[in-house]
C-alpha cells in the first residue's frame, strides 16, 4: 500500500470559508415544490401546506440560502402571478419545463418558508421574457418600506415589514439557446446594466448576480463573461458559473477525477474576472457565485420525458437516483469549492428535493441519497478559513482530466480544531499520513466515514441506509501527524483537537 502524505501548516491560509457555498436551489420544476416541499394533502403537510418531513431531512444540511424561483423557469415566471390570494391566482403554461404552474406558491410563502428554514432567499429576476422594469418592480415590493406601489401591495398580502432580499440573479443562463429569451452577450449585457441600475436605485444594500457562462462546453465560454463584465462594470457583485456532471461512456476512475475539471473552470473564470478588473482599473472585482451544480446524467435526455413536462401539473422530471460515485464526486465539488474560498463565495445545489436531489419523496415516504451526506459532513464542519493542502503519494492518469491524485483533500482551520476532508478514488484501501508542520495536536479526534459495498451501490426506498456516514476512529494520532487508512471507495470527515 502506497502511503499519501497531506501536508498542512496553519499560516499556509486560502481565506475565509463563506457559510453561503452551502447554498441550495429551488425551481418551479418538476417535482422539487409540488410534491417536494409543498404538499398540501400529503399527511406530512402543516397548515401552510410544508411538507415537515422535508423541512426536517433539510435542516440537516444546514444550507445557508436558496436560490428561486428557476433556473430555466425563471426566465418565463412573472413575479406578480405569483402574489396576492392564492384563488386569484393564474394557472399558467409554463415553457421551460413544458408543465402547468398553478402559482399556489410565489414570493410570500417562498419568504416564509426561507425565514422558518433560516434560509437568505436568493431570487433571480426574468431576463428572458421579462423587462428590467419588472425586475425593479419585485424588489420594491420585496424590500421596500410602505408607501409606494409595489411596497403596499406586499402590505396589502399581509406583508407589513420588508423581505429584505440580499441576493439577486439578473436573469439565469442567458448564454444558452435552449433559455426563454436567449441573445448574445453585448445584448444581454444590456438588459442586465438597465435591471441591475434600476434595481439598485431602489435598494443600493442588494448584491448582484451576472450570469456567467453556464457550461464550459459552449463556444462562447468566457468571451461571455468578459463582454458582460466589462458593460456592467461595477454594478456586478458576482458572476454565475453552473456545472453538472456525469459518467458518460468513462470508467469509475475517470468519472472521479472530475474534481480536477472544477478547479479549471474556476480558475478560469476568475481569471476573466481579474482581467476585466484590469482592464477597467477598478478597484472592484466580482466575486464568483457557483450557483447551479451537481451531478446528472441517468436522465439528461433532451426532449425526453425526463426533461419535458407534457402540459402536465408536477410531471417526475430529472429525478436522478445517486450511488457512491455519485456522492464521491459531490465530495470533490466541496473539497474544490473550499480550496477555492478566497474567490468562491456563494454555491447552491441544485436541486434540494426531487430534481436531481439529495432527497426524494414518493407519495408521504422521504428517501435520502446518497449525495445528502458528503454535503451534510462537510456542512457541519464549515467554518473557518481554508488552508492550502499538498497532497504527496499514488496518482493515476485520467482520459478527461489528466492527471490525478488517488487522495482529493481539503482542510479548514477553525481556531483550535482543524477540519480535515479526505476522499479516497481508489479500489484499495489507501493509507493517508496528515502532517502538520506548525502546530501540535491533542489526540481528540472525532470523524465520520461514507462508503459502501461497491461504487454503484445506492439508496432505495426498501433499502434506504445502504450509504450513510459510520463513525470512523481508523487512526493513530502522535504529535503534529496522523495516520488513517481509508476504505476503498470512501469519504472521510475528521475533526482534530490542536494544542
Amino acid at each position: 500500500m502506497i502511503k499519501n502524505t497531506l501536508h498542512l501548516h496553519t499560516q499556509f491560509q486560502i481565506g475565509e470559508v463563506d457559510p453561503r457555498i452551502f447554498g441550495g436551489f429551488l425551481e418551479h420544476m418538476g417535482r422539487a415544490v409540488y410534491e417536494g416541499v409543498y404538499q398540501p394533502e400529503s399527511r406530512h403537510a402543516d397548515e401552510k401546506g410544508w411538507r415537515t418531513d422535508v423541512l426536517e431531512a433539510l435542516k440537516g444540511l444546514a444550507m445557508t440560502n436558496v436560490r428561486y424561483p428557476g433556473g430555466n423557469f425563471a426566465s418565463g415566471y412573472h413575479w406578480e402571478d405569483g402574489v396576492g390570494p392564492k384563488e386569484a391566482r393564474p394557472t399558467v403554461r409554463e415553457l421551460a419545463w413544458q408543465s402547468i404552474e398553478p402559482n399556489q406558491v410565489g414570493t410570500d410563502e417562498f419568504i416564509e418558508l426561507a425565514r422558518r428554514m433560516k434560509w437568505d432567499p436568493m431570487l433571480a429576476v426574468n431576463l428572458g421574457t421579462g423587462s428590467p422594469e419588472e425586475a425593479r418592480n419585485w424588489v420594491e415590493y420585496c424590500n421596500s418600506p410602505p408607501g409606494t406601489l409595489f411596497a403596499d401591495r406586499r402590505v396589502t398580502h399581509g406583508h407589513s415589514d420588508p423581505h429584505d432580499v440580499k441576493l439577486w440573479c439578473l436573469g439565469n443562463e442567458m448564454d444558452g439557446p435552449w433559455q426563454l429569451g436567449h441573445v448574445p452577450a453585448d445584448q444581454y449585457a444590456i438588459r442586465a446594466q438597465q435591471a441591475g441600475k434600476m434595481m439598485k436605485d431602489v435598494d443600493p444594500s442588494i448584491e448582484l448576480v451576472l450570469c456567467g457562462s453556464s457550461m464550459p462546453q459552449l463556444a462562447t465560454y468566457l468571451e461571455w463573461d468578459q463582454t458582460a463584465l466589462e458593460y456592467m462594470g461595477d454594478l456586478t457583485d458576482y458572476v454565475s458559473l453552473h456545472r453538472y456532471v456525469g459518467l458518460g461512456d468513462k470508467e469509475t476512475a475517470d468519472f472521479l477525477a472530475i474534481p480536477n475539471s472544477i478547479d479549471q473552470q474556476i480558475e478560469e473564470v476568475d481569471a476573466t474576472c481579474r482581467f476585466v478588473q484590469g482592464k477597467r482599473k477598478s478597484k472592484k472585482r466580482a466575486w464568483l457565485c457557483f450557483d447551479e451544480w451537481n451531478v446528472w446524467y441517468k436522465t439528461m435526455k433532451p426532449g425526453s420525458e425526463h426533461m419535458q413536462g407534457g402540459g402536465k401539473f408536477a410531471p417526475p422530471l430529472i429525478e436522478e437516483i445517486y450511488d457512491l460515485r455519485d456522492a464521491l464526486v459531490v465530495s470533490g465539488f466541496l473539497h474544490s469549492f473550499i480550496r477555492h474560498a478566497d474567490v468562491l463565495k456563494i454555491a447552491n445545489i441544485a436541486q434540494i428535493v426531487n430534481i436531481i436531489a439529495p432527497i426524494l419523496t414518493r407519495d408521504d415516504s422521504l428517501l435520502i441519497q446518497s449525495i445528502y451526506w458528503p454535503f451534510a459532513m462537510f456542512s457541519k464542519r464549515r467554518n473557518g478559513i481554508s488552508l492550502s493542502p499538498k497532497i504527496q503519494g499514488e496518482m493515476y492518469e485520467s482520459s478527461r482530466y489528466g492527471d490525478t491524485q488517488v487522495i482529493d483533500s481539503s482542510a479548514i482551520l477553525d481556531r483550535d480544531h482543524l477540519h480535515v476532508f479526505l476522499t479516497n478514488r481508489s479500489a484499495s484501501a489507501s493509507q493517508v499520513e496528515i502532517q502538520l508542520a506548525d502546530r501540535k495536536l491533542s489526540g481528540a479526534y472525532n470523524a465520520e466515514c461514507l462508503t459502501g459495498p461497491d461504487p454503484l451501490a445506492c439508496n432505495r426506498w426498501e433499502t434506504p441506509d445502504v450509504i450513510s456516514p459510520k463513525a470512523f476512529s481508523d487512526c493513530k494520532i502522535d504529535g503534529s501527524s496522523v495516520d488513517l487508512t481509508l476504505p476503498p471507495y470512501s469519504f472521510v470527515a475528521a475533526t482534530l483537537q490542536l494544542v
